[in-house]
């Protein structure tokens, strides 16, 4: 992302590596109500509106609720773009947890996400052994 524009200060440190967000609470790499590096966005941005738990060697899958992401209404709407995006963020969340050290995961899961619901399940120790 660096390499593509992002200044190194749009990167902090919180036990993770992040984009820093602005004093208003909006993303560092919003531009004119866009994502200015849209083609390299990090996997948590690409899972959208997914997020994820780590619980006893599963991986939880949460939708959050519409009114925080008007997207998660659209794709309640239409299941094929719910089921497309679903299996993107999946991808994008087990990339995301088999790239982080156990300490940034450990900070990540320490994130309260209340404004979610669980919408399945996949049980990480089955994926190890394949």
């Amino acid at each position: 992302m660096i390499s593509a524009g992002l200044s190194p200060d749009g990167i902090e440190y919180a036990g993770y590596r992040r984009l820093r967000a602005r004093d208003d609470g909006s993303c560092v790499l919003l531009e004119n109500g866009r994502c200015r590096l849209h083609h390299l966005k990090p996997e948590t941005c690409s899972a959208g509106p997914f997020t994820f738990d780590v619980v006893d060697g599963k991986l939880e899958i949460y939708l959050k609720k519409e009114s925080i992401c008007p997207l998660a209404g659209y794709l309640l709407s239409d299941r094929e773009a719910y089921e497309r995006q679903l299996k993107l963020a999946v991808e994008r969340i087990l990339d995301l947890v088999g790239d982080m050290s156990k300490d940034e995961l450990a900070e990540v899961l320490r994130i309260e996400e209340p404004e979610t619901f669980k919408v399945m399940e996949i049980d990480l120790n089955d994926r190890h052994r394949a």
